[in-house]
């Protein structure tokens, strides 16, 4: 059963830094485009930034800058290291990745940025 868990959320002022983790387990990820999505309420699930097997990161244009996302195939782990947080950034933060017959999510970590 695969099954991906994100940690690291939390509540931190404008300015502050957070490191989401997420871990994946039932299957290695070293071969696997990693993502990181994030949904406000009311609002659509939003691609944040996805990193490829080669350890090349993209970013949304909101978060360029601002976040960085890496892996440790070792760990079977992918980071989202997010620093200069603003209000605006508050939402779930949910990892993401595929194989050829499914999509899979973890339960996501919630990230609070107060004014």
């Amino acid at each position: 059963q695969v099954k991906l868990v994100e940690s690291g959320g939390g509540l931190v002022q404008a300015g502050g830094s957070l490191r989401l983790s997420c871990v994946a387990s039932g299957m290695p990820i070293s071969n696997n485009v990693m993502n990181w999505y994030r949904q406000r309420p009311g609002k659509q699930r939003e691609l944040v930034a996805i990193i490829g097997s080669g350890g090349v990161g993209n970013y949304a244009d909101s978060v360029k800058g601002r976040f960085t996302i890496s892996r440790e195939n070792a760990k079977n782990t992918v980071y989202l290291q997010m620093s200069s947080l603003k209000p605006e950034d508050t939402a779930m933060y949910y990892c993401n990745t595929a194989d050829v017959r499914a999509l899979f999510w973890g339960q996501g970590t919630q990230v609070t940025v107060s004014s």
